[in-house]
């Protein structure tokens, strides 16, 4: 069976992690029918469109998508062209595992979360108001009537929301998850103690479909205390379900617990289309270099495998990348424990030591 899948490489290094993550895909023996599409600040500069309609119009013809770290320009266009992407696409599930692999230079070797992060509500909805502007004058007198004295004229806001829609959804989708792929506990990650409605109404919803999943261990947990539980046990924690904002702070500190975001990938999820990328940015000071880490790309194309059902083609994979982390030799520098090591590979070669092992599974 082929597959049609849209390439998006993005900017900086995105289109030589995305070229290795091609390479090594294409090795695994599934047939993919790569149709290239462009968005970011480059295509900026050819088309005068950041996300062009017909990205997205390639994204939902082919229903996947592997996407390069992309640039958001400063001052103009989308707020980010990531949400833009997500928002367009009601890719409302990102799912950010972190995984520790033997080799890899870690304070922690026995890691193994997955960061079920809500994509299209909470504080990232966009809903804000400029300060001193007639609309954001007329919502603070208004607001006034309930809150009094605590709203200040000179404020700016931004509007926090859940909706039991949106809630429900992304809690099925962790459960499901959990279920999907043998895992055994699924966290909720919450503030409400504090923001009774919001993240109450959050709160309450996982308690409920807990209840639908009485084969997979349900556990909740207040964010700030599960910041300082993963720095001290993460073993404790396996699948954690989390609005926007905290999902989006905490799957980067479990980035840092496996060795940072060149080993950080990641999917986002809707029910009808599939985007993945790596976690990292476009680090546009190495593009060009032939020095950036492609693994956490290449992790998310695993990532895609499995969406795909190509398990065996996911599990010889997953083996291969684990073999070249262990042995250490075939590595980006940033893999490296010793930094000033001069035995480092660059991008292309360190996708070439995981195409070699393939070859041999």
């Amino acid at each position: 069976m082929s597959y049609n899948v849209t390439l998006i490489p993005g900017d900086g290094i995105g289109p030589e992690v995305t070229e290795a993550t091609r390479r090594v895909l294409d090795a695994t023996g599934i047939e993919f029918n790569w149709e290239v599409k462009n968005a970011g600040g480059e295509e900026l500069e050819r088309s005068g469109s950041l996300l062009p309609e017909g990205t997205l119009e390639s994204v939902r013809r082919n229903k996947v998508a592997i996407k390069g770290p992309i640039t958001t320009p400063i001052g103009k266009g989308f707020r980010s062209i990531n949400v833009a992407l997500r928002q367009s696409l009601d890719l409302y599930s990102c799912v950010r595992p972190c995984k520790f692999y033997k080799g890899v230079n870690s304070r922690y070797d026995s890691v193994d979360l997955v960061f079920v992060r809500e994509n299209m509500e909470d504080l990232y909805a966009g809903v804000e108001y400029r300060e001193n502007q007639p609309e954001t004058k007329r919502l603070i007198t208004e607001m006034k009537k309930d809150f009094g004295s605590k709203l200040r004229d000179d404020m700016a806001l931004s509007i926090k929301t859940a909706s039991a829609y949106g809630t429900r959804r992304i809690v099925k989708y962790a459960f499901d998850y959990a279920r999907d792929n043998n895992r055994r506990k699924v966290t909720v990650v919450h503030k409400a103690n504090i923001m009774k409605f919001t993240d109450g109404l959050f709160l309450d919803t996982a308690r409920e479909i807990a209840k639908e999943y009485p084969d997979i261990e349900f556990s909740e947990v207040i964010v700030d205390a599960i910041t300082m539980h993963l720095v001290q046990y993460p073993e404790d924690y396996d699948v954690l379900v989390l609005p926007n904002l905290y999902g989006d702070i905490l799957s980067d500190l479990g980035a840092g617990l496996i060795g940072g975001p060149g080993m950080a990938p990641g999917g986002n999820i809707g029910d009808e289309f599939a985007v993945f990328e790596a976690t990292h940015g476009s680090a546009p000071q190495i593009a060009g270099q032939n020095i950036a880490n492609p693994l956490a790309m290449i992790l998310s194309g695993l990532m895609m495998l499995r969406h795909l059902r190509e398990f065996d083609a996911a599990k010889r994979l997953e083996k291969a990348i684990a073999a070249v982390i262990e042995e250490g030799n075939k590595v980006t520098i940033d893999m490296k424990h010793d930094r000033n090591a001069h035995d480092a590979v660059g991008t292309q070669e360190a996708a070439d030591a995981i195409i070699g092992k393939l070859q041999l599974l």
